[in-house]
């Protein structure tokens, strides 16, 4: 069985990743088909699992949750977010309680459930799941007016911790566990713990990360791995809202310059990817597709009322206010509102932890975010074209914090020889190409900010920033010359290759090489390979 286990946790990956590029071309979350493919598996003769145990899949997905919540703050860039900071903490607070207030109302007086089970589907669904969003955004590349964009990443990823806090007072309230004291200390409790953990340990981990050298790739990822762990954790310990403290955590860490940030904000942008299909897998293999029938009725009544009256009133009744809003960008921040990973994780911990609810929450939160993906996930970028918000602009990828301002940049360097054309010249004598910039003179010890009387000599190593070329098709392979082979001790220009040699490493000396340069043996050679670009190489 557990062979069987992990193939199929292979399969799903392999899936993941074949299915990445589909979803990107039509604006759909890769997550969408994992969640239908779960569902197959779960219920068709060709999967060898059967699962329906709630209770495991209730902390499988509140781990995943801790990482989703991690990255929602580690990839925020704060200087983006900043100038909408207050709206959006307003949003993902009074924002989550007016929605969740109005569904439950809609639930109790339309569909005629009780009060507290109405509350509680509202406290489930009331927030936004903002990688579903940013993977749409990034995908179509959507740049977006007014701070927009900045303003639903903030809001998507820091919304999750008020949901949870809902839930688990309404789930302590159905128990009957719960009291007015119990609801007010437990409020108290998560708020203050959770703001104090989250600001403790971000501030423990800071210090670390400024103090200690990691002595081998990939410790620093696991040392904030297990950051992101603890910041949930020892909150939740003491009763504090583990969520809120991760978040705070991730958003702290992920503005704190420290060495290797930029691939980790890809290290965990591929883990939050992945605790996402984990969680979208499981409530394919939950759902009972016997149950979804009755089910999709009541699902697509409170996802229209949620879609096009809760989160509206919600939305308006916050950024009117502040007068700088248009109508139509309030429009379009309700309309990205997608449920998501946390809608499901909360149903989840609905169904395990209450077993006498009147109506099947689970089946229908399915429904529910697998109808706010397909619809909303696919129109996102014809209402933001129809309000007329896209800012052709504006890069959305300056919301995340592996956007860098001068990546169109890039340092260069060139060594002054004796037989340099170069050497023994001023700067301002020299034909220097258009779009690069002699920024240094290395002389020895010294470094000098050139001017244009400056004088290169030889030795000096010029120092330059020029336009960054990155193109898919455009590789750089190395080789290294073999003793006795065809080109050991043989002419550069004597060797017909398929490569462009553009560099050779001889020992510490790097060569730029012409056609006379001798090769020898343990030469590394750095060739343009024109075998794989996939386009027509022409000789010049």
């Amino acid at each position: 069985m557990t062979t069987l286990f992990l193939i199929l946790i292979a399969f799903v990956i392999l899936t993941c990743i074949g299915l990445n590029n589909v979803s990107s071309r039509i604006g759909v979350p890769t997550l969408l088909a994992f969640l239908l493919l779960g569902l197959v598996f779960s219920n068709n003769a060709i999967s060898p699992i059967t699962f329906h145990n709630q209770e495991f899949a209730k902390e499988a997905c509140t781990v995943a949750l801790i990482f989703i919540m991690f990255y929602g703050g580690f990839g925020t860039r704060w200087e983006s977010a900043k100038p909408v900071i207050r709206e959006s903490i307003l949003l993902a607070s009074v924002g989550v309680i007016l929605t969740a207030g109005l569904v439950g109302v809609f639930c109790h007086y339309v569909l005629r459930w009780g009060w507290i089970e109405s509350l509680l589907l509202g406290s489930v669904i009331s927030s936004t799941d903002a990688a579903s969003v940013f993977s749409i955004l990034r995908a179509k590349k959507l740049g977006l007016k007014n701070n927009t964009a900045p303003m639903l990443e903030v809001e998507s990823g820091s919304n999750d911790p008020c949901s949870y806090m809902l839930t688990a007072i309404m789930l302590s309230v159905m128990n009957g566990t719960a009291s007015t004291g119990h609801i007010v200390w437990s409020v108290i409790a998560q708020i203050a713990f959770g703001l104090a953990g989250g600001f403790g340990i971000a501030k423990l981990a800071t210090m670390a990360l400024d103090q200690i050298h990691f002595r081998g790739s990939g410790f620093d990822s696991l040392f904030i791995f297990a950051v992101a762990i603890a910041s949930y954790a020892l909150p939740d310990l003491v009763g504090g809202n583990g969520y809120l403290s991760t978040y705070i955590v991730g958003i702290i860490l992920g503005n704190h310059e420290f060495k290797n940030k930029k691939n980790l904000v890809h290290f965990f942008d591929g883990i939050t990817g992945l605790m996402q299909v984990l969680i979208f897998f499981l409530l394919g293999f939950l759902a009972s597709p016997s149950n979804l029938p009755k089910s999709i009725l009541p699902a697509i009544a409170i996802f229209l009322f949620l879609t096009f009256l809760a989160r509206p009133a919600a939305v308006v009744s916050i950024l009117a206010p502040f007068r700088k809003y248009p109508f139509r960008q309030q429009m379009l921040i309700s309309f990205v509102g997608l449920r998501g990973a946390a809608s499901i994780v909360f149903a989840i911990m609905a169904s395990a932890g209450i077993e006498f609810l009147q109506h099947d929450f689970f089946n229908i939160v399915f429904c529910l975010v697998l109808i706010s993906i397909l619809i909303q996930g696919s129109l996102i970028p014809s209402v933001a074209k129809g309000l007329r918000m896209i800012d052709t602009k504006n890069d959305v990828m300056k919301t995340f914090n592996d956007y860098n301002e001068n990546s169109e940049m890039q340092f260069g360097r060139v060594d002054i020889s004796s037989d340099s054309i170069w050497n023994g010249k001023a700067i301002k004598d020299i034909d220097i190409p258009e779009g690069m910039l002699i920024v240094m003179v290395k002389r020895g010890k010294d470094r000098i900010l050139p001017r244009g009387h400056t004088v290169l000599q030889e030795g000096d190593q010029v120092i330059s920033i020029m336009k960054h070329f990155e193109d898919d098709n455009t590789h750089l392979v190395e080789k290294t010359v073999k003793k006795g082979s065809r080109r050991d001790g043989h002419k550069l220009s004597e060797y017909a290759g398929n490569g462009l040699v553009v560099m050779i490493q001889r020992g510490e000396e790097s060569i730029i090489p012409n056609g006379d340069t001798v090769l020898y043996a343990g030469d590394r050679l750095i060739l343009f390979d024109m075998t794989r670009t996939g386009e027509n190489v022409l000789n010049g």
